[in-house]
């Protein structure tokens, strides 16, 4: 394969020693390396098939990188592979391993690829030597900067001060220059019992920048700093910026994440964003402002316009302008048009505020200190705008524009010799940005005060938690360095790249093939129940989806997720009712939504699992502070329970968008999560319920064998998986091991970790089974476990686990010593009854499998009413549709349940 990076090789080596000395492909994971031989050999032979995720092709693109996975033992890495179209057109690609099986094969390969792709809706990807790009992209790195050539434009990225890219140049034109990042804070948020309000100016501070990616196709920069003062010292709002640019692309794309490290109660953000100055030589006639409206509209304007006068110019001239072109020679227009340019006023000065989902608005004015006129008004821009002339401009944008709001595009001084464009994350027009809790504790000071609230409001609060200092968020902008002011119809395809970039994705049955991401199957109607189950599977994501449009779940801190539970008297979600209002990924909807994905390749779900992705890694999970590497359980804000656990920011829910995007994002959120076990030093996950005294101590930690555990094995395994830490493997065997030799193994609830070695202590039996201690990503980690790793202790033990958790209470005494008590969740653990009977061939199991899933206990049974009602009139704000026996942690659970159960015991279904 070329261009494997160093570091990698390094990584996979240690991984590979470390590998040798543990009970890795023996056992039922090398029977199930040999089933899948042939299956390898076929996919060497035939390729991989490939096609866009949108359909069809894509009519502009910066680049696009994407995962394929590949059976075990498929490819080495000494593999090439080349990407061609179906009809062998050669495709420029660059290809990288970021995923490895046990016995070293290749799991997981990364691709880019620039702009010189053929116009065609499906690829193949198979070994070969790769097509090189026309121009390879060229990184060069000096102390002061780093410079990369596309071969269409060339971008300077600072190593020091305040800027981060010099200039962006495309021939010998500068077409840009000065991109800084900016925020704007206020001491309030402008209410009137706070007095007079403060704003103070902040501008990026570069403090480390390194070249992750060199070409020849995609060349990746990422820069780190801090936003500094203007005026004063203070530095704060950590920020990491990716900068990505591709062979023969005139497109920068950049991933932006900051984290707020503020006093949420004197710190009130009241715009961020990225700011770029754009030379302007034109004529301000041959000068043009372009933003993207609703669908495929356009707003198009020249700074000096010369249609509409009282004079005309000329036909030829007004479609000149109009079409963004150079306009003819002045001495050919009407001298009554030319004699009185001067008298036309210049628009220098542009804004589009999309400062709610349902409504935008753009106004103009010629220069500060004159008044804004407006221009028109909308419901969702497209989020892209360009400022420039018939040289050449900007065009900038950003993704998820109007459901990330308040947000907003500017363009300043478009009618002097610099202008001036910042795309705003945070709109300065909008109310500052307020992440102040939102009680005052109502007396709430002591922990049995606190548990009497969670039996009320189902929040768990607790005073000095609900802060949300150390969230963060992360934005996808791009840019264009054009040669000419883009005609309407290519500004339009632009946007359409901004709104949904392209993506390349390998179809289900590829997916499902290779043997990745454990116990799934593909979409199958063959038959009346299982038609059914796809019906609804289909139902629950159609409604969940179309309640985040009804309801306007979108927002800066808030797109992505979605609501727990419905209020059926109010004709509302909890929103704002304690544990009951944003899931935070309560019972794993990440899960469900990435398998439904997997199994049916849809777009618009894994569009919308891209999204709470994006979510709930980085707001719903603190990157700073005492409670770093922790995520927040459900409630009113993203940020307020008390509950601080690795079962929310668990590696489980983030991998699927990194194998099959390569997100170096998503990357660094599962790395920092290596050593999440030291998070048990500093909170105490039960502390409120606890009896009898317990401190930290790192060789004999309080781990529950349930949420706290799944959520370290799946960072563990991630690790192990993308060839970094040793440790991460020998801690997972360790923990595995451990667990099995405890009386009851997983049944025993929890023991006590040593931090160093991964470790569980010696026990004496126990029973303490939860409801929720295998719904957060545990399910799905041991499968992936037992076929990664010979360790038949462990087996046996999550196997005892899977058959005993429905099992009678007779059945549970005769092999623990006592019953488990009344579970709940029973819909949603039948997928483990479902796992024994696969394993064991067990076909009572099976049936008794399917029993469970139909009954629908803390679920949906099988005669739930299936269908949305439409509400409207006075009984509701506006029209919507409701399901009121729907709840997002019933939905999880059921989908999970479902495709696990067909996947598992599918054969059985119908005859129980």
């Amino acid at each position: 394969m070329p261009q494997i990076p160093r570091r990698s090789l390094l990584m996979g080596a240690a991984i590979a020693g470390a590998a040798s000395q543990l009970p890795l492909s023996s056992g039922p994971a090398a029977a199930s390396a040999t089933a899948r031989g042939p299956q390898a050999a076929r996919v060497l032979d035939e390729g991989v098939p490939l096609r866009w995720l949108d359909g069809g092709a894509p009519q502009a693109l910066v680049g696009a990188t994407w995962g394929v996975p590949w059976p075990r033992g498929a490819l080495t890495r000494v593999h090439q592979l080349s990407l061609a179209t179906t009809d062998g057109t050669a495709v420029p690609v660059q290809s990288w391993p970021i995923g490895y099986w046990p016995d070293g094969s290749v799991k997981w390969t990364a691709h880019a690829i620039g702009t010189e792709v053929p116009a065609a809706e499906q690829y193949v990807l198979r070994p070969g030597t790769a097509a090189a790009p026309a121009t390879p992209l060229r990184v060069t790195e000096t102390a002061k900067e780093v410079t990369v050539d596309t071969g269409a434009i060339r971008c300077v990225i600072g190593k020091h001060g305040r800027v981060l890219v010099p200039s962006i140049s495309r021939g010998d034109r500068v077409v840009a220059t000065g991109g800084t990042l900016v925020a704007l804070r206020k001491n309030s948020p402008g209410e009137a019992e706070n007095g007079s309000t403060q704003q103070e100016k902040f501008v990026s501070e570069i403090q480390k920048v390194t070249v992750e990616q060199r070409g020849p196709v995609r060349a990746v920069v990422r820069v780190e700093g801090k936003h500094r003062a203007t005026r004063g010292s203070r530095a704060w709002l950590p920020f990491t910026i990716r900068l990505y640019l591709y062979a023969g692309s005139d497109g920068i794309r950049m991933v932006h994440t900051f984290i707020f490290d503020g006093n949420e109660k004197k710190d009130f953000i009241s715009g961020l964003g990225v700011r770029f100055q754009v030379p302007m030589t034109d004529l301000p006639h041959d000068r043009h402002i372009r933003f993207a409206g609703d669908g495929d509209g356009v707003l198009g304007e020249a700074v000096r316009g010369i249609t509409g006068l009282r004079r005309d110019p000329g036909a030829a001239v007004r479609q000149a302008q109009i079409a963004g072109q150079r306009l003819p020679d002045p001495s050919t227009w009407d001298t009554r048009v030319t004699s009185r340019l001067h008298l036309i006023p210049a628009w220098g000065d542009y804004s589009l505020r999309q400062l709610s989902d349902g409504c935008f608005d753009v106004r103009k004015r010629t220069a500060a200190g004159h008044g804004w006129v407006q221009v028109d008004t909308g419901r969702r821009a497209g989020g892209l705008g360009y400022v420039g002339g018939v040289s050449g401009g900007l065009a900038f944008g950003m993704k998820d524009f109007w459901q990330l709001h308040p947000t907003q595009l500017d363009i300043r001084g478009a009618a002097t010799d610099s202008a001036e464009v910042t795309a705003w994350l945070w709109s300065p027009d909008a109310t500052p940005m307020d992440l102040r809790f939102y009680h005052d504790g109502m007396g709430q000071d002591t922990y049995p005060e606190q548990l009497e609230g969670l039996e009320i409001t189902y929040e768990d609060y607790e005073p000095g938690f609900g802060t949300p200092y150390g969230v963060a968020r992360t934005t996808e902008l791009s840019f264009w360095a054009l040669g000419s002011t883009p005609s309407a119809a290519r500004f339009a395809q632009l946007a359409d790249a901004v709104r949904t970039p392209p993506l390349v994705v390998a179809p289900p049955a590829a997916l499902h093939a290779a043997g990745v991401f454990g116990d799934w199957s593909l979409v199958d109607r063959s038959t009346d129940p299982r038609r059914e189950i796809e019906d609804r599977l289909d139902f629950l994501f159609d409604f969940h989806r179309k309640q985040v449009e009804q309801r306007s779940w979108y927002g800066f801190w808030n797109y992505g997720d979605i609501m727990h539970s419905y209020d059926p008297d109010r004709h509302v979600w909890r929103y704002d009712v304690g544990g009951y209002a944003w899931a935070n990924s309560e019972l794993s909807p990440d899960l469900w939504l990435w398998y439904q994905f997997l199994r049916s390749g849809r777009a618009d779900v894994f569009r919308f699992a891209e999204a709470m992705t994006r979510h709930t890694g980085e707001v719903d999970v603190y990157h700073l502070g005492q409670w770093r590497d922790l995520g927040t359980r459900h409630g009113v804000l993203h940020w307020a329970d008390s509950a601080k656990q690795l079962r929310i920011s668990t590696a489980i829910y983030r991998r699927f968008y990194y194998f099959l995007t390569a997100d170096e994002r998503t990357g660094d959120l599962m790395r920092d999560l290596v050593d999440g076990d030291r998070t048990f030093l500093v909170l105490d996950p039960i502390r409120k319920i606890r009896t009898g005294p317990y401190e930290p101590d790192p060789h004999a930690l309080s781990i529950s064998t349930g949420t706290d555990w799944s959520g370290l094995a799946a960072a563990f395994l991630t690790e192990w998986e993308r060839g970094g830490d040793p440790i991460a493997l020998r801690k997972l065997v360790n923990s595995a091991r451990t667990i099995a030799a405890m009386p009851n193994g997983f049944i025993q609830g929890s023991g006590l970790y040593d931090l160093d070695t991964g470790t569980f202590a010696p026990a004496a039996p126990a029973v303490s089974v939860g409801s929720l201690g295998s719904v957060f990503g545990l399910v799905e980690v041991c499968s992936e476990l037992i076929d990664l790793l010979d360790i038949p202790e462990f087996t046996d033990a999550w196997l005892q686990y899977c058959r005993l958790y429905n099992g009678t209470a007779a059945e549970q005494t005769a092999e623990t010593g006592q019953s488990f008590g009344n579970l709940n969740l029973r819909q949603a653990h039948s997928r483990l009854t479902a796992y024994a009977a696969a394993k064991t061939g067990n076909a009572t199991l099976a049936a008794r499998a399917w029993q469970e899933f139909y009954t629908g206990h803390a679920g949906y049974p099988r005669n739930a009413p299936w269908r949305a009602t439409r509400v409207e009139g006075p009984a509701v704000l506006k029209p919507i549709d409701e399901a009121s026996f729907v709840s997002t942690n019933a939905s999880s659970q059921y989908g999970l349940a479902a495709i696990q159960c067909l996947a598992l015991v599918g054969e059985h279904l119908g005859q129980s």
